[in-house]
């Protein structure tokens, strides 16, 4: 699943493309997402302006002057811009267009979704009780020691709790875990301040680097401009199971935790 790196990405991507002008119409081809395409929401979009493309979490958010579309990118979704005349494929389901050129949804499992939210986005129930945002200068160690205090929850999970902080999945939680030093098992509540300090730090530089990359490209993913990323190259831990540690050579292990792989040293992230 896209995470926040990968939605950063599109949303960059596509941002300079068709922000600023006027939807000269959308196209729906399959409503059937996993939350349907709102009947009425071609018409009520039609001729506005896309006053600007932001992201929020792993939610992309298309602002028009009397609300926002929020579109998530499901499972494998991508979003991009293509030129008018190109023929959509059999999982291109939804299509903004912008004159001569299209903001093109493809979602082949049909996971993703496309809601409408008047005023203000935040508002929408998707949105309303998110946390913070990770690369937010308001996110720093203090606000993850509040977040984690009396936590018994091992501090993977927490990382991955969308109410404690946004857009951190599997991938990336591994990674910066890593490179702060941290077992992922490590109780939440354990994490002093300087524990904080450092995964705060971690996150911040794990999710710039994805970003600067284009995020990770593990199956389908590609970004606005239709370009894979390659941010898995330089993965420490993630998918790397008896491969040696690019630090201190020991193999990286894997185990199961929450139903979800998780990839650690044993050496480098030792619990306590």
């Amino acid at each position: 699943m896209p995470e926040l790196p990968e939605v950063e990405t599109t949303c960059r991507g596509i941002r300079p493309l068709v922000a600023g002008r006027a939807l000269t119409r959308m196209v729906v081809r399959n409503a059937r997402l996993r939350v349907p395409v709102p009947d009425d929401l071609p018409a009520r979009i039609a001729g506005q302006v896309l006053v600007a493309v932001e992201r929020r979490a792993k939610y992309l958010l298309l602002r028009f002057g009397e609300g926002s579309v929020i579109v998530h990118l499901g499972m494998s979704g991508s979003l991009r811009v293509v030129e008018g005349e190109a023929t959509p494929g059999a999982h291109d389901h939804v299509d903004f267009v912008f004159a001569e050129r299209v903001l093109r949804l493809r979602d082949p499992r049909r996971f993703g979704m496309v809601v409408w939210q008047p005023g203000e986005a935040a508002r929408h129930p998707l949105l309303a009780r998110l946390g913070p945002e990770p690369l937010d200068e308001g996110f720093d160690a203090a606000c993850l020691l509040r977040a984690t205090r009396g936590l018994r929850a091992p501090i993977k999970h927490v990382l991955m709790d969308s109410r404690r902080v946004v857009g951190v999945g599997n991938i990336y939680a591994s990674e910066s875990l890593f490179r702060a030093r941290i077992h992922p098992l490590e109780a939440a509540g354990r994490l002093g301040p300087q524990r904080c300090a450092r995964l705060v730090a971690a996150l911040r530089e794990t999710l710039a680097a994805a970003i600067e990359a284009g995020g990770s490209t593990l199956r389908d993913f590609v970004g606005g401009d239709g370009r894979p990323g390659y941010f898995q190259q330089q993965y420490f831990v993630y998918g790397r199971d008896g491969d040696a540690c690019r630090v201190c050579a020991t193999p990286v292990r894997r185990i199961v935790s929450a139903q979800r792989a998780t990839f650690f040293c044993p050496r480098c992230q030792r619990r306590g």
